[in-house]
C-alpha cells in the first residue's frame, strides 16, 4: 500500500519513517514543492513530491499540516481517499474559528467539509512527535501504547486501524468524527500514555464536560499505563 503524506514536521517525519519501516511506500511533500521536500525523503528512505502529488500518489494519505492550513489542501486530488486527519486546533495559531470554540464541530468534521470526497478519519492527533518516535511497540508487547481513532466510513476506519497497529500501537475505536471531540485537546487522553483497555475505559468516561488544563499530558505521560 502507499502512503502520501502532505506535511514535512516532526509528526510527518515520524509516521514517514515508522511507515517505511512497516514496508509500505512512501511519498512526502510540504508547502514549497517537491524540491523542498528532498532532503527529508532522501532521510526517510522515501520519495518527494508536491502536495498535489503526494494526495495523488497515496492509497492512504496523512494530513501533518496546521489547522490553518486546511484550506489550502488539494480537495480534487484527496477525493475518494482515504484521509488521516492529524489536525488539533490551537487558537494562537489557527486565528479564532467559532464552530470549534463552541464545540459545534469537531476538527475533523470541519475538515470532512472541506473535503467533500474524501474518507476522512482522526488518528495519530493525540501524540507528540517526540513519543510518537520512541513509543512503537511490536503487536502483542507489554505497554504498547494505544491511539484513538474515529470516522464515519467503517471501511477506511479498519484500514486506518491496520495501519497504527503496523505502525507500533493499538488502534482504539472512538466512534464517528462526531465522537472525536473525546481525544482532542483538553480532554484526559490527549497525549497521555494509556494502553488499550484503559484508553477505551477513559474515553467512554469522558463526558463534555471533561477537561483537563492545557498542558495536562505533561505531567501525566506515564502514571496511566497498567
Amino acid at each position: 500500500m502507499k502512503i502520501g503524506i502532505i506535511g514535512s514536521g516532526a509528526m510527518a517525519r515520524a509516521i514517514g519513517k515508522h511507515a517505511v519501516n512497516a514496508g509500505y511506500s512512501v511519498m512526502v511533500s510540504n508547502t514549497r514543492g517537491k524540491s523542498g521536500a528532498e532532503s527529508i525523503a532522501q532521510s526517510m528512505g522515501c520519495m518527494a513530491g508536491s502536495a498535489q502529488e503526494a494526495a495523488s500518489y497515496g492509497d492512504l494519505v496523512v494530513l501533518a499540516v496546521p489547522l490553518r492550513a486546511y484550506r489550502s489542501l488539494p480537495a480534487a486530488e484527496l477525493s475518494g481517499k482515504v484521509v488521516v486527519d492529524l489536525l488539533n486546533y490551537f487558537p494562537h495559531r489557527d486565528g479564532a474559528i467559532a464552530q470549534l470554540q463552541q464545540g459545534e464541530l469537531t476538527t475533523s468534521e470541519l475538515l470532512a467539509r472541506h473535503l467533500p470526497g474524501a474518507r476522512v478519519v482522526k488518528a495519530l492527533n493525540s501524540i507528540t512527535a517526540e513519543d510518537l518516535l520512541k513509543d512503537v511497540r511490536p503487536e502483542g508487547a507489554l505497554e504498547r501504547r494505544a491511539m484513538p481513532i474515529a470516522s464515519d466510513d467503517e471501511d477506511a476506519k479498519s484500514m486506518i486501524c491496520d495501519f497504527v497497529n503496523k505502525l507500533g500501537f493499538d488502534p482504539v475505536d472512538a466512534g464517528t468524527l462526531a465522537d472525536s471531540w473525546r481525544f482532542e485537546r483538553f480532554r484526559p487522553v490527549y497525549c497521555v500514555a494509556l494502553d488499550k483497555e484503559t484508553m477505551k475505559a477513559t474515553l467512554a468516561a469522558t463526558t463534555r464536560e471533561t477537561k483537563v488544563p492545557d498542558g495536562y499530558w505533561l505531567f501525566n505521560r506515564k502514571i496511566l499505563m497498567a
